[in-house]
């Protein structure tokens, strides 16, 4: 078994926003990831532009909000858009410190009205020839769009992804009826990080009263070496969603 092991996060940020939408939080959505320094996170719900948001807010920033968040400390990221409209666009995001091999956005998307997308990249550690699947998601809100979404998902993992190179999907996965792991546990052989570790998922929503199970890490090929919920301050004052880590060693 090898010593390497990485910390992940996963996190939808309300695109910068508080949960009123009435203040913008994105500088403190930094600091705190930083002080939680994961080698690789998972973001839901980032903006990639958003004119109004530019002119309403004074402090909005000049950069995009993927390199704005990544700054110096994840030098390497993806974003793939999931919402596009006509002040701009959102989606998801992974940041790493470890260097793609590549990446691709899937477009799962169901409706028009609900745009969705599965960011699928490929990493390497650095002296290691062990390559890493990450697999950013943010599923529909209704039951049977979720469903297709997962085929899809699964489709994808098993077509690209060799049975023995490391897996790991995280995201908001909307799956507050818990409906979507025995899939994919049949389907792909993945195994749910909180589940595993509790028994049962992390709450994650809403941030303040975590009463749903939103966000779910999922992981193959990997041994867990701890896991957390992030509750309490400052994730409760920050998105309507609380984020999830966890460290996994590479076998």
């Amino acid at each position: 078994m090898s010593n390497t092991s990485i910390k992940v996060m996963t996190y939808n940020i309300h695109k910068g926003f508080n949960t009123s939408n009435l203040r913008f939080i994105l500088y403190e959505i930094k600091n705190a990831l930083r002080n939680v320094d994961a080698d690789i996170i998972f973001l839901q719900e980032i903006q990639g532009d958003r004119q109004i948001s530019k002119k309403r807010f004074d402090d909005w920033h000049n950069n995009n909000q993927l390199d704005f968040l990544a700054d110096e400390m994840w030098p390497h990221h993806a974003y793939g858009k999931n919402a596009i409209y006509k002040a701009g666009h959102h989606g998801n995001a992974i940041l790493s410190k470890f260097p793609f091999i590549e990446w691709e956005n899937i477009d799962v998307s169901i409706m028009r009205s609900a745009s969705r997308s599965l960011l699928h990249g490929i990493i390497r550690l650095p002296d290691s020839e062990k390559k890493i699947h990450i697999v950013c998601v943010h599923l529909g809100l209704f039951e049977r769009e979720r469903e297709r979404q997962i085929i899809t998902l699964s489709q994808r993992i098993n077509s690209v992804v060799p049975s023995n190179e490391a897996l790991i999907i995280a995201g908001d996965f909307n799956d507050w009826r818990s409906r979507a792991e025995d899939y994919l546990y049949q389907e792909l052989g993945i195994r749910e990080v909180f589940k595993d570790s509790y028994g049962a998922y992390a709450r994650t929503f809403p941030s303040w009263l975590p009463i749903l199970s939103m966000d779910r890490i999922y992981y193959r090929g990997l041994d867990i070496v701890a896991s957390k919920p992030l509750y309490g301050k400052p994730w409760s004052r920050l998105s309507d969603h609380a984020p999830l880590s966890a460290e996994f060693k590479i076998l």
